[in-house]
């Protein structure tokens, strides 16, 4: 049976996962969005080819092995990001500041990427309307898919990433054929040299808050093999088909202004390139921001919105806010918030591997696909633990930052598990539906 509130809060039920290559379609789009071809021209801008190939190859591994883990966390349980985090270390406080993170952060990203494509439109069709009418439209758009929930972005994702490869490639084909493909294989960097290190912490990075998210997609999987499956396959082709395109795209055009780039080369069809490759990624933006927040004012508020009310609602409100262009001054916020998603599933990975609190409880519920009865309300040494390390990684200025950070908020965690500091104060008892429609059902 269908769940229309696309289980935020509680596991999602057998009958509603899906095929893996499906879901491999949706993280293909979220990957091979208009940041990933940015991303390949700032490398292709400092690097030659070959460079550029490994720092795809170092960085897209480092993505795949954090989505896989945490990935099949999520598969396994069923959960989503904000609501897993309850028993993998957090507690009811730590996950609500979880949920809240993921909440403003994204949907402020909702808002910049709808103000994107309002200026790729208002450039498309100019003088048509205003650019605030555009960002309404555009945002209200996806607002209208993400309503419907993870089968509304399938959807999205059958028609847009298709057409996102048939311009991309368009594009390709154009600008290329006016130069030599060796010459281009071969030249050297057309701006400031960028070392391996640094364009592997830029791939690494340029995904990082969605590998952290993953459980969000990741729950409707039947399996831990198709969790790895889809993330080999997605994230492989979007980082290396979409990203090396822009290398390409900058070594010829010598910028690594890609949207100046594609629109000089083909018009129309490079402004259709800007739109469906944002509108793929903006409906996770929004389908995550709603789950986080409805997580959030379950725990703090002790109210469970209706995942549908609170996505129209978010989706209303970044569309506005993008329309009043307020959310332009808000880009350094969102980019220090984003520093503290990474120790986020150091901490997660610890706890449900290593540590194991409360990973009984969560085995001892799995099969009824229904939650413990409780969970811890805050755990102290996790917000330590995850202050610490999303400081190191914000004033981190060498190597990957948000890996180290990751890596350093797993170590601490284990450590704090060791010396017997991982315990919760308090004891909340969950407040997640425990409806008959969650019933394991016959295959």
């Amino acid at each position: 049976m269908a769940h229309a509130d696309d289980f935020a809060l509680s596991r999602v039920a057998p009958a509603a996962q899906r095929h893996w290559f499906g879901i491999a379609v949706q993280r293909f789009g979220q990957v091979s969005a208009l940041s990933q071809f940015l991303l390949g021209a700032t490398l292709g801008y400092g690097m030659t080819f070959g460079n550029a190939v490994l720092a795809f190859l170092f960085g897209s591994l480092i993505l795949e092995v954090i989505m896989c883990i945490v990935g099949i966390v999520g598969q396994r349980e069923g959960l989503n990001t904000a609501l897993l985090a309850r028993w993998t270390g957090f507690g009811e406080v730590g996950a609500s500041l979880v949920g809240l993170a993921i909440g403003i952060s994204l949907i402020g990203w909702f808002g910049i990427q709808s103000a994107i494509s309002a200026e790729s439109l208002d450039s498309l069709l100019p003088g048509v309307m205003p650019i605030w009418a555009w960002c309404l439209l555009f945002g209200l758009a996806v607002t209208a898919i993400v309503a419907f929930g993870f089968g509304g972005m399938q959807w999205l994702a059958n028609v847009t990433v298709p057409l996102f490869l048939v311009l991309v490639g368009w594009s390709i084909i154009t600008e290329l054929s006016r130069h030599s493909i060796g010459d281009l294989l071969t030249s050297p960097p057309p701006g400031e040299p960028l070392s391996l290190s640094a364009g592997t912490a830029i791939v690494a990075g340029g995904l990082i808050v969605g590998a952290i998210i993953t459980a969000d997609m990741t729950r409707f999987n039947r399996s831990a093999k198709d969790v790895v499956k889809q993330t080999v396959v997605g994230v492989t082709l979007g980082e290396f088909v979409i990203g090396l395109a822009g290398v390409l795209l900058a070594h010829a055009a010598g910028t690594g202004n890609i949207v100046a780039i594609i629109t000089s080369s083909v018009g129309l069809v490079g402004l259709l390139i800007v739109v469906t490759g944002t509108l793929k990624i903006n409906d996770w933006n929004l389908y995550s921001s709603a789950l986080g927040l409805v997580n959030f004012i379950s725990t703090a508020f002790g109210r469970d919105l209706h995942r549908v009310t609170t996505t129209i609602v978010l989706g209303v409100v970044g569309s506005v806010l993008a329309a009043v262009g307020i959310l332009g001054h808000f880009t350094e916020f969102l980019i220090v918030l984003g520093a503290a998603f990474p120790p986020i599933a150091g901490i997660m990975i610890a706890e449900y591997f290593v540590v194991k609190t409360w990973r009984g409880e969560l085995d001892a519920t799995r099969a009824t696909v229904t939650l413990p009865e409780t969970a811890p309300r805050v755990v102290p040494a996790t917000l330590v633990i995850w202050l610490v390390s999303s400081l190191v990684g914000y004033f981190l200025d060498w190597g990957i930052p948000s890996i180290t950070s990751l890596v350093l908020s797993f170590v601490l965690y284990v450590v704090a598990g060791r010396l017997g500091l991982v315990r919760g104060v308090g004891v909340a008892r969950t407040r997640s539906p425990q409806t008959s429609d969650l019933a394991p059902q016959p295959n």
